[in-house]
């Protein structure tokens, strides 16, 4: 019964805020295209640099130089974490709204950028990086991204629909406690996407790298 009640819980959020999980999924998915785009745009000057920055990064891997993967993984952490947290204080504040979708598609920009840049320099070699490297542990973070993102917008709707309405008998603490769930659950999720990060992807970088450079 439990699983049954938790299984019509999620169906019932994702059909209440399909409207809002489809628009903020497309500017997501705007802000990889428009990444993407933004890496034709670079000088070659610009793309030399970043070429052999990327270049160094990847000779490092190959020769096993990498930083720590405990501070990586600490690292990789904080950093989505500062994203979550920050959703989530921008949708108690009601005039966070806008910010909260900038944000989305910043991200979707620097993941766009990210893979257009290697596919653009290296080519075929450089999708396979990018499938290693990118896309593993984004496979979980845009999801979370996007549900933080989802329930950050609706909440702060809400906010905004108690303030107008003036209903004092909404029930505010509920959905505050249920919105602050679902960020401490994303966060959760987020540990896994980190670990995979930190531990997993440098070792199957090595291997494309390697691969490579036969």
């Amino acid at each position: 019964m439990r699983k049954q009640s938790w299984k019509h819980k999620i169906a019932q959020h994702l059909k209440d805020h399909s409207s809002i999980y489809l628009f903020i999924t497309v500017l997501f998915m705007m802000g990889i295209v428009f990444g993407a785009i933004v890496v034709n745009s670079l000088s070659i000057s610009q793309k030399t640099d970043l070429y052999l920055y990327i270049s160094r990064f990847f000779g490092q891997v190959s020769n096993g130089e990498l930083t720590n993967s405990n501070e990586v993984f600490i690292q990789s952490y904080l950093h989505h974490i500062k994203y979550v947290v920050l959703m989530w204080i921008l949708g108690i504040s009601i005039i966070g709204l806008p910010v909260i979708l900038i944000l989305l598609f910043l991200k979707g920009i620097v993941v766009g950028f990210t893979v257009g840049f290697l596919v653009n320099q290296l080519g075929w070699e450089g999708f396979l990086l990018s499938f290693v490297s990118v896309l593993p542990q984004n496979l979980i973070i845009i999801p979370a991204f996007i549900i933080t993102g989802t329930v950050a917008v609706s909440f702060s709707l809400r906010l905004i629909g108690q303030i107008l309405v003036k209903r004092a008998n909404m029930p505010f603490m509920q959905f505050f406690v249920r919105y602050t769930a679902v960020a401490v659950v994303v966060c959760l999720f987020i540990l896994v996407a980190s670990a995979f990060e930190a531990y997993s992807s440098p070792i199957l970088m090595k291997q494309v790298v390697q691969i490579i450079n036969k």
